[in-house]
């Protein structure tokens, strides 16, 4: 199965500092992935590699193609939502479609108009008149529209209450993905989208530091909560990193499974797989690799 997005040592450095240094991974079709890490990490710099916003060193297939000289062509497939509007304030909506439409081959209309007629969207206001959550439905809605294979999210849902981030994911799950897409995002909003992901590419500091599928993280990962009396002997079970919860220690540890360690713990305390969220915050201050 060719790969939709594969990197091979991608680089890229601003002067002396690299927000991204010698990355590999890969996407496969009809998968929903994470892209988390802290800010500054190195998400950005990578989507503008993929977007071929940016020039980079290494290897980068988008879709089969190299974005630094097929961009053209490449971005007749790819979709993108960045976590700022980029619409012109005096644009009327009727206006956005018509611009989309002018433009982009894979356009269907009458399906943005469909999407658009489910919200409080008047297609005479102006972008300048509509909230910040309507202005996502607005790019939501030109997205939808357009049969891509790829979507790149970068923080969709910045600024905008519960009920319209919940309505955004499931509209998008719903109406859009299929096994015959694949989308990437970032957020920082994990707990709300982990059970969405296929896939998880943690990254800090121009590294990836975790990429995984998710169905693959009970067999690497194993969270143990133990009471404060228990925890100077769980900790000589060596986890790569524990916090304390409401006067409990929750541990975490990498390469063991949760029925090796059940016969070492001694019911020491409480096993499961931990969250994406958890385990993120885990692998970003812990020691695990």
């Amino acid at each position: 199965m060719t790969a939709v997005i594969e990197a091979r040592g991608l680089t890229k450095s601003y002067g002396s500092a690299k927000a991204v240094d010698r990355v590999s991974f890969a996407i496969q079709p009809g998968r929903i992935v994470g892209l988390i890490g802290p800010n500054g990490a190195g998400k950005t710099t990578l989507f503008k590699a993929v977007l071929g916003l940016t020039q980079f060193d290494g290897e980068l297939r988008v879709l089969g193609r190299d974005p630094r000289s097929e961009r053209n062509e490449l971005m007749e497939d790819v979709c993108f939502i960045a976590d700022v509007a980029v619409l012109p304030r005096w644009l009327r909506v009727s206006q956005a479609l018509d611009f989309v439409e002018g433009v982009h081959p894979r356009f269907d209309r009458s399906r943005a108009t469909s999407f658009l007629g489910k919200t409080d969207i008047k297609m005479s206001s102006r972008v300048r008149e509509l909230s910040k959550g309507m202005i996502t439905q607005l790019h939501l809605a030109l997205i939808l529209a357009i049969d891509a294979r790829l979507l790149v999210l970068d923080e969709p849902t910045l600024g905008l209450d519960l009920l319209f981030r919940r309505q955004f994911y499931d509209t998008l799950l719903n109406d859009y993905f299929d096994k015959q897409r694949t989308i990437v995002l970032t957020t920082h909003q994990v707990e709300e989208i982990e059970n969405l992901l296929t896939d998880v590419i943690f990254i800090n500091r121009g590294h990836v530091v975790l990429d995984s599928a998710v169905d693959s993280l009970p067999e690497r990962y194993v969270q143990l909560t133990v009471t404060a009396e228990h925890a100077a002997q769980a900790r000589q079970l060596k986890p790569f990193y524990e916090r304390e919860v409401f006067g409990r220690v929750a541990m975490f540890f990498e390469g063991r499974t949760a029925a090796e360690l059940s016969t070492v713990a001694n019911g020491l305390g409480e096993m499961r797989t931990p969250s994406v969220a958890d385990l993120f915050v885990a692998k970003m201050s812990g020691a695990g690799s």
